[in-house]
């Protein structure tokens, strides 16, 4: 029997009836056709934007690093042996074939610091942005590319093609800074702490030069400690000259989990790069975090008023490039490891099983974030650890940091053999080993050698 009411239409009616629908739901696809493109041309837009602000953007620090700490004396005798020498990574796709071509063979003249300049001069130096008045380098400012980028050595070592996102596990940041001509700028900072009253320009070097290569010490700015005083246990470093750095983290893989740095309650990414291109950087924009305030915890940068940091809109450079920054760092994928490679697929199957099951790894490196969602943090205490990095950080915790492409540092890809492995916030295990072995300690989890070995494998395969 036919529905009611199509008795009562004619057969010229029903045809306008379905034209009609027909029509609604052409313009229904093209609206959402329309919307869909939109948001791909926006996202395209900002991972452009996104990338040459990550690569190229000072933010106008040259501000301080050229008129206060007067860096570009330094660089204009850095030969580019001496620069490769402190991890600094030249981007062979920024220069000519022919002068490519010249680097393999030998041909040219690493020992003269005007080659140095000249690839300063072609952005071919990750992070390093150089302003030149003639043949000479006036101003010299430094991007997030400086520490969370590095080369793949197709040409030489520390000369190759960008991989942005992977830390420069070579990059000797402190002595870098170390060479400044006036470091009287640092020197008032650190000296607004108690315990650095007096502090002189030698003992700021001092501290630089006791980081090390891949580390950097982010909140040394703001609480003035430069020395982990607390003694560890299982394998942990000890002592009362342990720097206070931690290793520079990686800026990919960082998309649907929360907190992102090795300490807890900072924020999300977003929220570091604006303290890091204001705070640490040294650019000129606006940053704001009461929680600074709290003198006994940060008592440089709350003397300071590090977390009231404001300048003119018009002046800012760091804020209207936040958003951009951000989206393309969420989109950088971590690198892929090779089965049979970089890992022993039997042996990571059988790991897959310890990680979920016995070593109880998956409560909190969740599968397929490796963090929580959610709040991805815990206390010194939890994981049976020092607190002193934890108690430096608003959260007093550490962050459950992700996973993924652990094999490169466990192989040593893409950095000097010396610099391979070095896991945890402060690189206190050299190998995934040792950290299996500390937790099977630590938490008397067990773990027969051949569960070791397997529960390294699955690390490496992640």
């Amino acid at each position: 029997m036919k529905p009611r009411f199509l008795v009562f239409l004619s057969m010229p009616a029903v045809f306008l009836l379905a034209a009609a629908i027909s029509g609604t739901t052409a313009r229904m696809d093209a609206k959402n056709n329309q919307s869909r493109n939109e948001a791909e041309d926006n996202a395209n837009r900002l991972i452009e934007q996104g990338r040459q602000i990550f690569r190229f953007d000072s933010f106008g620090d040259e501000a301080f690093w050229s008129d206060q700490l007067q860096m570009q004396r330094s660089v204009m005798g850095l030969s580019p042996q001496t620069a490769l020498a402190l991890g600094l990574k030249v981007d062979s796709e920024a220069l000519p074939a022919s002068v490519v071509e010249a680097v393999r063979l030998g041909k040219v003249n690493l020992n003269d610091p005007a080659v140095t300049l000249q690839l300063i001069r072609q952005n071919a130096v990750l992070g390093v942005v150089g302003t030149f008045n003639g043949n000479t380098l006036s101003k010299v400012g430094f991007t997030c590319a400086l520490c969370h980028s590095t080369v793949d050595n197709s040409v030489a070592p520390g000369i190759g093609k960008r991989i942005d996102g992977l830390a420069n596990r070579d990059l000797n940041v402190g002595a870098i800074v170390a060479t400044a001509p006036n470091l009287q700028p640092v020197v008032n900072l650190l000296s607004l702490a108690p315990q650095d009253a007096g502090i002189r320009a030698q003992d700021v070097r001092n501290v630089l030069n006791s980081w090390g290569p891949g580390k950097f010490d982010a909140e040394l700015f703001l609480d003035g400690k430069a020395f982990n005083p607390q003694q560890a246990t299982n394998g942990v470093v000890t002592g009362t000259n342990v720097s206070g750095a931690t290793m520079i983290p990686n800026a990919y893989g960082l998309p649907g989990h929360n907190l992102h740095t090795w300490t807890g309650g900072w924020g999300t990414v977003t929220y570091w790069n604006a303290f890091v291109a204001v705070n640490e950087l040294h650019g000129v924009g606006t940053f704001f975090d009461e929680r600074f305030d709290d003198a006994a915890q940060f008592p440089i940068a709350a003397a300071a008023k590090l977390g009231h940091v404001s300048v003119d809109p018009d002046r800012d450079q760091v804020t209207s490039k936040l958003p951009a920054l951000h989206f393309y760092q969420l989109a950088l994928p971590p690198l892929q490891p090779r089965g049979g490679v970089d890992f022993d697929p039997a042996a990571a199957r059988r790991g897959d099983g310890v990680f979920s099951g016995k070593a109880n790894c998956n409560s909190c490196h969740h599968e397929p974030l490796w963090t929580e969602p959610g709040w991805n943090q815990h206390t010194a205490d939890e994981i049976k650890i020092d607190s002193f990095e934890a108690d430096r950080a608003p959260g007093h915790a550490y962050q459950t940091m992700n996973l993924a492409g652990l094999f490169v540092r466990e192989r040593g890809l893409f950095m000097f053999p010396q610099n391979k492995g070095r896991f945890y916030h402060d690189g206190r295990f050299q190998t995934l080993m040792d950290v299996v072995n500390s937790y099977d300690e630590r938490f008397n989890l067990g773990l027969t050698d051949q569960e070791k070995h397997d529960l390294v494998e699955y690390l490496k395969s992640l």
